[in-house]
Order: structure tokens, then C-alpha cells, then sequence
């Protein structure tokens, strides 16, 4: 019988794309619960996520996804983690590929597969000419594309919720201190949606003070 897999998907008024997320993560053929923390949306969110039988926590006011993603760990029954943004599509056997590589390999924390971008359907070609995405596929912490062991966790704690955005830094950074292993393989995990309000846009400068001060720790160390 698989291990279980906690995917957790921080949320705020995402009702436009997050069928199309749940769906593809439904379709991953593993032992998945779904926790959806829907961070105060003002649409049809969070009745969309508990139409598809995921399991919702609510934030009553709203607090940001770094804490959202807090909130869903504390909430995870799975040996394993995967945090996937609302807006974004696994592709088919991204579970199984990524679950199969840490089963196989208990030396390793974390195993990283890679992002694709894309242009949501509805922006208009005059939108993407304006709009610079990689054209080819990569690697980066992003949700979607990295499977984590829950005990990892248990040892470096939680993110940190005073930064905004590029948390991920300096939790990497913790891993490190801690000679976490993090394995990337060459697969296409994951597809990253782009469109007109993705957070780390609608967030610019959030997010880079965020991995100013991730970096400064990092330096620190």
C-alpha cells in the first residue's frame, strides 16, 4: 500500500483555475489527501475545492500563502508533502515519478522534479509579447515539483511567516544546515501557470525584499 501524500494548496480567490488544479492532482492514481486553505477568498473558492472532496481550512481573515502553507502542515496526516499553487497543473505520473524516487532512495529529504511555463489560455497575444517566461524547462523549489519528507519538518520547523515571499530560501537554507539531501531528476513535473495576476507579480516587491532577507540569512550562516 502507498504512503500517504499530503498536497496543500494555499489559496485566495482562486476560483478561475483551481478546478483545473484539483482535478489534475486527483488524477495522480496515488493515496493523496488534498488540503485546501482557502486564505479568506471572497469567490466561489472555497465551494469549488469542497465540491471535489478536499478537505478545507479557512483562514477568517486574510494572512498570506507563506502562513497558509504553515496551516495546512499542522493539518497533514502524510508521510510525504507537496505543496501545490491553485492556479498551476501536475502533469500525468508527477506524484508517482517523484513518490517512486524517494521510496527507493531513504538517503534523500526531498526530490525535485522540473517547472514548465505557460501562458494561461485567456491572455491575448499583445499580453504574452509583453510577458517574458522561460522557454525551456527548469529546476527551483517551486510548488508541484518537490516531494518532501514530513519528518523534515519535525527537524527545521515551519516557514517563516514574516517573510512575504522567498521563504523558500531560507528554508532551503535550514536543509542545508542540515545536510538535507534534495535530489532533482530530469522530468517535467509540473506546469506553471502565467497569467495576469500570478502572486509573485501582483507581489513584486513583497518578494523581493523576501529574498533579500532569505539571503541575508543565508550569508549569515
Amino acid at each position: 500500500m502507498n504512503k500517504l501524500i499530503s498536497i496543500i494548496i494555499p489559496v485566495k480567490n482562486g476560483e478561475k483555475y483551481i478546478k483545473e488544479t484539483i482535478k489534475a492532482a486527483q488524477k495522480q492514481g496515488l493515496d493523496i489527501e488534498i488540503i485546501v486553505v482557502n486564505d479568506a477568498s471572497t469567490d466561489n473558492t472555497e465551494q469549488i475545492a469542497k465540491d471535489l472532496g478536499c478537505k478545507i481550512i479557512n483562514h477568517p481573515v486574510c494572512i498570506g500563502q507563506v502562513a497558509g502553507k504553515n496551516t495546512g502542515l499542522r493539518s497533514a496526516k502524510g508521510e510525504y508533502i507537496m505543496f501545490l499553487d491553485a492556479d498551476d497543473v501536475m502533469n500525468e505520473n508527477d506524484l508517482k515519478t517523484l513518490y517512486d524516487e524517494m521510496e527507493n532512495d531513504n538517503s534523500i529529504s526531498a526530490v525535485m522534479g522540473k517547472i514548465r511555463d505557460f501562458f494561461s489560455p485567456e491572455l491575448s497575444e499583445e499580453q504574452k509579447q509583453k510577458t517574458v517566461i522561460k522557454k525551456e524547462p527548469y529546476y527551483g523549489l517551486f510548488s508541484g515539483a518537490v516531494l518532501i519528507r514530513k519528518s523534515v519538518f519535525d527537524k527545521i520547523g515551519f516557514f517563516n511567516e514574516a517573510i512575504k515571499s522567498g521563504e523558500i530560501i531560507e528554508w532551503q537554507n535550514k536543509m542545508d544546515k542540515n545536510n538535507f539531501k534534495i535530489k532533482k531528476i530530469d522530468f517535467v513535473s509540473t506546469n506553471r501557470r502565467i497569467h495576469n495576476s500570478n502572486f509573485g507579480r501582483t507581489n513584486a516587491m513583497d518578494e523581493y525584499k523576501g529574498y533579500l532577507t532569505a539571503l541575508r540569512e543565508k550569508l549569515r550562516g
